[in-house]
């Protein structure tokens, strides 16, 4: 329920994905990407391999996160005998077809893409990721599908196709997620600290009442914890302070409620996001976003008015 709750909020860029196409005997080398990189087997299988030589296998339905900055490679079968060297992350226009090896002859189908997920300034949910994580996602052909539509849409960009492929990814990431909680996979830092019923139980408690004067203080006896391990706990498990956090969460409520066609008033919304002075919520706003809340307002409904 609590990962539910963050993922409403959640913000999900992606770059149109690659497909890659990798021949017996051939591996595929790719540079550190500046976002996390996905890799998701369509077909057949092969191995990701990091430069301090770790391999990890991939076959069908495999998805593999890539932690920003990593070079890896993409090979397919053990006898090695030839190699192609891609010098910048694949990204189409609007998809990109990288091949290592004879055309029609691929052993090893992979669509590849970067990917940011972040809650804000607050929580990226791979951010801190400093290793790859491979994930076996048979249990889930929703994930295939998913895939397979999000490089159809991206093929043939049109209207609303950006909305889409968004919603597409968010239906992978949460099977991943899915399965990484049943795994108790411990390399998502922040991921452990959602099932941590202490901790949950604090976060829940900005996520249903974020108008509420939260302090560290009230935060730490909801988690039934000292003021000091609490904080620390927090930050390790989250990347931030329990405060940050807190000013995130509210941003991202206001800018909901703001955004929806007919919503209540500037005031209205600085209230029920913990703020008494219109006059504080329109600089933290446009602190947080960059354009004051009024201006937002207008130009939300003005998009839904066409």
């Amino acid at each position: 329920m609590l990962l539910d709750k963050l993922l409403d909020y959640v913000d999900i860029q992606s770059d149109p994905f690659a497909t890659c196409l990798v021949s017996s005997g051939w591996q595929l080398n790719l540079p550190g990407p500046p976002n996390v990189m996905f890799h998701f087997v369509m077909q057949g299988s092969g191995v990701l391999r990091v430069p301090d030589g770790r391999t990890y296998p991939m076959k069908q339905f495999s998805l593999a996160v890539v932690p920003r900055d990593a070079k890896h490679t993409l090979e397919c079968g053990t006898d090695l005998q030839s190699e192609r060297t891609v010098e910048f992350p694949p990204i189409g226009d609007p998809v990109a077809h990288v091949i290592a090896g004879a055309p029609g002859s691929a052993g090893f189908h992979v669509a590849c893409g970067m990917v940011n997920i972040t809650y804000g300034d607050s929580l990226g949910l791979f951010r801190r990721l400093d290793e790859v994580i491979v994930a076996d996602l048979y249990g889930y052909p929703q994930v295939r599908s998913a895939f397979e539509g999000i490089l159809a849409e991206q093929s043939g960009a049109t209207e609303g196709s950006v909305t889409l492929t968004r919603a597409l990814m968010t239906q992978c990431i949460v099977y991943l997620l899915r399965y990484l909680s049943e795994q108790s996979d411990g390399r998502l830092p922040w991921l452990p600290g959602l099932e941590d019923p202490n901790l949950a139980t604090a976060v829940d408690a900005i996520f249903e009442h974020p108008e509420a004067a939260h302090t560290v203080d009230s935060l730490a006896d909801e988690a039934l914890m000292s003021r000091s391990v609490f904080a620390e706990r927090f930050r390790e498990a989250f990347g931030t302070t329990p405060i940050n956090f807190l000013h995130d969460i509210r941003m991202r409520k206001a800018a909901d409620l703001l955004r929806r066609f007919g919503g209540p008033p500037v005031e209205q919304v600085a209230r029920r996001v913990g703020f008494n002075s219109r006059t504080h919520f329109s600089s933290a706003f446009k602190n947080h976003f960059g354009i004051s809340p009024a201006v937002f307002q207008k130009g939300r409904f003005a998009g839904q008015a066409r």
